[in-house]
């Protein structure tokens, strides 16, 4: 029988900001800078300067980028790529940043194999400040590990498993956060037997892809958050809100990242999220 020639479809976008706000004023934004990558891949840029709604959120600079090709290196598969960069952020002088990097790439096999390998190298906070006091977080930019053996989706390896269900563990274990903020990482794991079903189903073109996905954060530590209460990568800031760094949301071959999210209730409300990145891609058979 004839070799089956692989077939692969591109997916990646990239936007600066968006948000929701019902007060001090009603309005939303719609993504800026979105970029969305053609199925067949390519390469697409957005850029975005000067931009303000009145005196709620601004930035000096912004742009993205998404690029899809097969690699040039010899056996080397579909590399994909996402790339969302936000300068001079403020957000009603409480969150304000020099530089605000998110980026992601995979590596979709050739020959054999559907579960792509991930890097997040280039990520990065520049002189992240809250209400004028310095957040260094470390990030793990190596959240994902190794691409899992036996071609199985990330939601089915231990050690990324592990790591995700240790940051939920410390998440709904802080006193320090409301409850409201814990119970969205109580028992939100999914059940692996099924999900086994579910994927082999997909590969083999019986069924859509699963749409099991878990969220956690690339943040390693966030360091001191003094005079703030925190827990893993979630700052409680009173009389502003809460602010999200670095959260990923994983499906089975998706990685979707959001370095900044704000969940206001106080000076403000509404939430805002900046720098957002999602790669993904598909290969038949």
């Amino acid at each position: 029988m004839a070799d089956v020639k692989r077939v692969h479809t591109f997916h990646a976008e990239a936007s600066v900001l968006d948000a929701q706000l019902q007060r001090p004023l009603q309005q939303d934004v719609r993504p800026q800078a979105f970029a969305k990558l053609p199925r067949e891949g390519g390469y697409l840029s957005e850029r975005a300067e000067n931009f303000r709604l009145e005196g709620v959120i601004s930035f000096r600079s912004a742009y993205t980028q998404v690029a899809g090709n097969l690699s040039a290196k010899p056996d080397h598969g579909w590399v994909t790529l996402a790339t969302s960069v936000i300068e001079g952020l403020n957000v009603l002088d409480v969150v304000t940043a020099d530089r605000v990097v998110a980026q992601i790439s995979t590596e979709h096999p050739l020959l054999v194999g559907h579960v792509p390998s991930v890097t997040f190298l280039g990520t990065r906070f520049e002189n992240l400040k809250i209400a004028g006091h310095d957040v260094r977080p470390t990030l793990n930019l190596d959240m994902c590990g190794q691409t899992p053996a036996g071609d199985k989706p990330y939601l089915l390896d231990a050690a990324f498993m592990a790591q995700v269900s240790k940051q939920n563990e410390t998440l709904v274990a802080a006193s320090s956060l409301p409850e409201s903020v814990r119970s969205n990482y109580r028992g939100k794991l999914p059940d692996s037997a099924q999900l086994r079903k579910e994927w082999d189903a997909f590969i083999a073109g019986k069924r859509p892809k699963p749409k099991a996905a878990v969220e956690c954060s690339l943040v390693a530590s966030l360091g001191a958050t003094k005079p703030w209460n925190s827990a893993g990568h979630v700052i409680e800031v009173p009389e502003f809100g809460r602010v999200f760094l670095a959260e990923l949301k994983v499906d089975c071959d998706t990685f979707g990242l959001t370095m900044i999210r704000l969940d206001m209730g106080c000076v403000a409300h509404g939430g805002t999220q900046a720098s957002t990145a999602v790669v993904n891609g598909t290969t038949r058979p």
